[in-house]
């Protein structure tokens, strides 16, 4: 779902260069062009002295004309489609005086090919900077992003490492350092060997929607947020709750009417225990579908929580209602602990919960964590349901015997979910 606004300040219509996260080494790679005999192996000449040679490269240096680069190291992470999911961004560089057209991507775990991208499913997963709209070409000296999903089969080891093949064509080659067509081989990322955390959900009760969840280019996923000289993602697994009714609608009434939605000031629980690092109160409610105004970057998540879960994961509670919270900082939470109640403050067009786990205690400045849920029924997917959601019309409701348990996966965009009552 879109209509909630996001917590992020900037979408990937203004984005910046890589995140001060990413390995450094990332940018190396080599082109699988049509060998000539103008590209060699370095070779070291001895010195008078009788030295050997230094070794050459493992790996012959070749002209990648796109630079590429992984935004953060991807975390498996398991969810409701029975697969494990890898999440995590490319940035590529166009070094050229001309156009480069990207025709496909492969990703690899050594001989393994784990993801095939032609070049219109590339384009559709491809941003420029300063843009929202899909490209498959990069002009001279310009900046892309590439989001990536690369799924495993349930049961299926994660790999160590990925390295990504990058088709590129060009219409004036200049043969043989850049011919019309080549494949680099970029942006090789370690895969880390850390378990995403096991949290409780956040909520209580049945019919909760998971609005902007992984792994599309959502408005959570899509936004990269340039902060103190470096792009976050923060949201990479942010997820926006409403609640629907019964009869499949989202409020009832006038939608700028707070009280037409049932859900408004439920209760927000303690996913975890641990500590509250920071507390933000006072904000006003918004009007529904009314767009904030003159936020400044501390107000984008409203009145908000954020809380220690440990092993270097926090978790924000975003969005919450004015006056409602019962926390302060340094208070110790238990699971289920309720902390506040659902609100519509901050950057918001409609009540909802936005939550996420992230690498630091800052909102935005942070590298988005994946997480999954000790337990949780699943009630079934409510796809396309922006517009009549939006227009007070109900949406299709899964039968109740489509609901099945879930132990320990992450919910995906659109799933539709029931959270034990407390």
């Amino acid at each position: 779902m879109r209509f909630p606004r996001t917590l992020a300040i900037l979408t990937v219509a203004a984005v910046t260069a890589a995140c001060s996260s990413a390995p450094g080494p990332n940018t190396a790679g080599s082109s699988s062009a049509t060998p000539s005999s103008a590209t060699s192996t370095p070779t070291s000449t001895p010195t008078s002295t009788g030295a050997a040679p230094s070794p050459a490269p493992a790996t012959p240096s070749m002209l990648t004309p796109v630079l590429a680069q992984a935004v953060a190291e991807p975390i498996p992470v398991p969810a409701t489609d029975g697969k494990t999911h890898l999440v995590y961004e490319l940035t590529l560089t166009n070094t050229l005086s001309q156009d480069v057209t990207l025709t496909s991507l492969e990703v690899r775990a050594g001989d393994t090919l784990l993801l095939t991208l032609p070049a219109d499913r590339l384009t559709a997963v491809t941003r420029l900077l300063g843009s929202s709209a899909p490209t498959g070409v990069l002009g001279p000296a310009q900046t892309a992003h590439v989001w990536l999903d690369v799924t495993l089969p349930a049961g299926t080891p994660a790999p160590e490492r990925l390295i990504h093949a990058l088709g590129l064509s060009v219409r004036r080659p200049q043969p043989p350092l850049v011919p019309a067509a080549l494949v680099e081989e970029v942006a090789p990322v370690t895969v880390q060997k850390r378990a995403p955390i096991s949290i409780a959900p956040p909520l209580s009760g049945p019919n909760w929607l998971d609005g902007d969840g992984c792994c599309g280019i959502s408005g959570h996923r899509g936004a990269l947020n340039p902060i103190n000289g470096s792009t976050w993602v923060a949201e990479r697994f942010a997820i926006d709750y409403l609640q629907l009714m019964p009869d499949g609608k989202l409020f009832t009434g006038a939608p700028s009417d707070l009280s037409g939605y049932p859900y408004y000031g439920t209760d927000v629980h303690a996913v975890a225990d641990g500590p509250v690092v920071a507390v933000v109160d006072g904000m006003a409610e918004e009007t529904p579908f009314a767009a904030p105004k003159g936020l400044t970057l501390d107000q984008y998540p409203g009145n908000h929580v954020v809380q220690d879960l440990g092993g270097g994961n926090y978790a924000l509670y975003a969005h919450l209602q004015t006056g409602s919270i019962t926390v302060k900082p340094g208070d110790r939470l238990t699971t289920g602990q309720s902390l506040a109640h659902l609100g519509n403050t901050g950057n918001t067009d409609a009540p909802h919960l936005h939550f996420h786990v992230m690498s630091t205690p800052d909102p935005l400045r942070s590298d988005g964590l994946p997480f999954v849920f000790s337990s949780f029924d699943l009630q079934g997917r409510v796809p396309n349901s922006q517009d009549p959601l939006t227009a007070g019309r109900p949406v299709p409701m899964p039968p109740a015997s489509a609901a099945t348990p879930q132990r320990d996966v992450m919910p995906l965009q659109d799933d539709l979910m029931t959270y034990a009552t407390r």
